[in-house]
């Protein structure tokens, strides 16, 4: 089933501000909220969907890419790795606590608190970003292709499976914080006493300290790697377009969530075309002869050959137009042509015999230059072109 826009999913228009889209979402998450929904499986999928709508819509980078491409532009996982139905309400919640003021989201509603915490009370930590460049051909980008790179980047360490704790060793709850992840001061004001939290300084928000860190990522839970990813690159794309792949980035630190693969789009440059757009341009060298009796000449298409009729008389700067021969539009909406610039190629070197032929021509009436002819100015373009 084909996605639902992403700005129709949150009800705002394409140019709302962020904080009219932080609105909406934060609307539309108490809406559907579990715990306002017990065992309504429909309003879970509207909180998922809804929160996916917002971590692109959210992120200018991912905003622009989104409008440039739709649902194409955000890879092949969507916005969430696999799209909101596979994603993890407890990611949810640990991701967009920013919409509630720093606190995990709903927890200041329906009980509870700690800020960007899971609901097991652990601190989430999240990877960082990567990103890769990608250079294509212009047949590649005609087609789209599916590309297979290898990426340098910080994964799960397989010794601990991501824990940072060693094998059989495991986790102590922080004493400090008594597992908490937080700590509390009171600060007396004009108001009376305020209460501030923040992240518990002794375990770094995490409630838990290892016992043992794990020898392979020094208690880390990620180590330097490599990774084969698969990018399914829509046919389309143009020279600086960056694509998102979420979750593909480096992993996060003990179990944290992945951060985002950003792919930006590079051009080869092609041996015949050039492009502008949806179009392509392909430069068609003919011999004055051919130009002036007519012909019909191959010229490379992105898919092949083709052949054009000259007629007689073409002048030099004419444009032939192959309809749909071009680039399809990223978005769906029909495809570019290709133009073909014809030039009138002038010998630049000619045997005795040649150069009595013309000679003979040049004073015919038909090779005068004459405003009220259809080969007006032929020999003056000819001279522009090739001084």
């Amino acid at each position: 089933m084909a996605k639902r826009d992403y700005y129709e999913i949150l009800g705002v228009a394409k140019g709302s501000s962020a904080d009219e889209i932080k609105k909406a979402y934060r609307k539309k998450a108490l809406e559907f909220h579990p715990d306002r929904n017990p065992d309504n499986k429909k309003a879970e999928e509207q909180f998922k969907e809804a929160a996916e709508a917002y971590e692109i819509l959210r992120d200018d980078a991912k905003r622009q890419r989104y409008d440039q491409l739709g649902h194409a532009g955000m890879g092949n996982n969507g916005g969430f790795g696999g799209g909101y139905a596979g994603f993890d309400m407890n990611d949810i919640f640990d991701r967009f606590g920013d919409v509630f003021g720093g606190e995990h989201p709903f927890e200041s509603f329906f009980g509870g608190g700690g800020g960007g915490r899971g609901r097991s009370g652990k601190r989430v930590h999240r990877g960082s970003n990567l990103r890769i460049k990608v250079k294509l051909t212009l047949e590649e980008i005609a087609t789209g292709i599916e590309k297979k790179v290898k990426v340098n980047k910080y994964i799960s360490c397989d010794k601990c499976s991501g824990q940072g704790a060693q094998k059989g060793s495991g986790f102590n709850t922080c004493s400090t914080c008594k597992g908490s992840g937080q700590v509390t001061r009171a600060t007396q004001t004009i108001l009376g006493y305020m209460q501030t939290a923040s992240a518990c300084p002794a375990c770094g928000g995490e409630g838990q300290i290892i016992k043992d860190k794990c020898k392979g990522c020094n208690g880390d839970g990620i180590v330097k790697g490599e990774d084969v990813i698969s990018i399914n690159i829509p046919a389309g794309v143009a020279e600086g377009m960056q694509l998102s792949m979420s979750g593909k980035g480096n992993a996060g630190p003990r179990g944290g969530i992945p951060g985002d693969l950003i792919i930006a789009i590079e051009e080869a440059e092609h041996a015949h075309f050039k492009r502008e757009g949806n179009n392509i341009y392909y430069e068609l060298y003919l011999n004055f002869a051919d130009a002036a009796i007519g012909t019909s000449s191959e010229v490379p298409t992105l898919e092949g050959k083709a052949k054009v009729k000259i007629d007689a008389g073409t002048q030099a700067g004419k444009v032939l137009r192959l309809k749909g021969k071009g680039i399809p539009d990223v978005n769906g909406y029909g495809k570019g042509d290709l133009l073909v610039s014809v030039n009138i190629w002038t010998p630049q070197t000619l045997t005795s015999e040649e150069k009595k032929l013309l000679e003979k021509l040049k004073d015919s009436e038909n090779f005068q230059p004459h405003p009220d002819k259809k080969n007006s100015g032929f020999f003056n373009r000819m001279k522009e072109m090739f001084e």
